[in-house]
């Protein structure tokens, strides 16, 4: 959503509004900056929009957001900071994704449809991923976390360190969806992940996570976790090998688009079909 404001006495915008929730946030903007947006007819303090007004909140009563003492065991260790924690979080999401999307290929394959044609109709593939989302809405509202995350010892809260509520979680699975890795379509979702890099970097955080008001907490790696990524991650790229196979007409077709994908062909006998007796 775009934002006007007025700042000693003169118009300012276009802003998005993740600008000003930041500016809310660092104290640059107070609640009484008269503010406009398309719909809202006359100017009105942000305070009173309601999408700014969490902001506020946390800001008037930053007491709730602070963690309790630690104790006496813990004083004078330094608390694990607060980062990004990008590479985790890349490889947390694509787990997810390699795992749910193999199992979904292997159900494909059990009910006797066609995988071949299944894996190159676009239709099926925008659909694919939204009962993935919709399950790991439940996840994050429920436990925090999804079994990606859960490996590499991340976790979704909101600001104040509460769990989603079921409706927070869903909006966030789908602003990942769509914005973070556009329906898992090739050079849309490429497009997409190197747009959320650049807007993290920017302002520190995802923005699914900044529009809605959530964090990612990082805890350290444990050895088994991470060797377990590994293995999973592994058996979830060898199960889509071996339940998509491509047949030689196809391989010329995709040779055309993506030279080399014939030479990769040769080389993985699991993707081929099976010979017809």
């Amino acid at each position: 959503m775009e934002i006007w404001i007025i700042r000693d006495g003169e118009k300012v915008g276009p802003l998005h509004d993740f600008e000003i929730r930041r500016k809310i946030t660092t104290g640059e903007l107070p609640a009484s900056t008269p503010a406009w947006h398309e719909g809202s007819g006359d100017w009105k303090p942000l305070i009173e929009i309601d999408l700014f007004k969490r902001e506020f909140e946390l800001v008037s009563e930053p007491e709730k957001t602070l963690p309790p003492p630690l104790p006496p065991s813990e004083v004078g260790k330094s608390p694990t900071p607060l980062k990004p924690a990008l590479i985790r979080r890349f490889c947390a999401r694509w787990l997810d994704l390699m795992l749910y999307s193999g199992i979904w290929w292997l159900g494909l394959w059990a009910a006797g449809q066609d995988i071949e044609a299944a894996f190159f109709n676009p239709w099926i593939m925008f659909f694919h991923y939204i009962p993935w989302f919709a399950l790991e809405s439940v996840l994050i509202h429920r436990f925090g976390t999804t079994p990606g995350k859960w490996l590499l010892g991340l976790r979704v809260l909101n600001l104040d360190a509460s769990h989603l509520d079921l409706g927070a979680a869903t909006r966030r699975s789908m602003r990942v969806l769509f914005t973070g890795i556009g329906f898992g379509f090739s050079f849309l979702a490429l497009f997409c992940q190197i747009l959320s890099l650049v807007v993290t970097k920017r302002i520190g955080t995802t923005l699914w996570d900044h529009t809605g008001g959530h964090k990612v907490i990082a805890t350290p790696l444990k050895p088994f976790r991470v060797v377990s990524f590994v293995i999973l991650f592994f058996v979830a790229i060898q199960l889509h090998a071996i339940v998509i196979p491509i047949s030689p007409a196809r391989v010329e077709e995709m040779d055309k688009m993506l030279p080399g994908f014939k030479a990769q062909y040769e080389k993985n006998p699991q993707w081929h079909l099976p010979k017809q007796n």
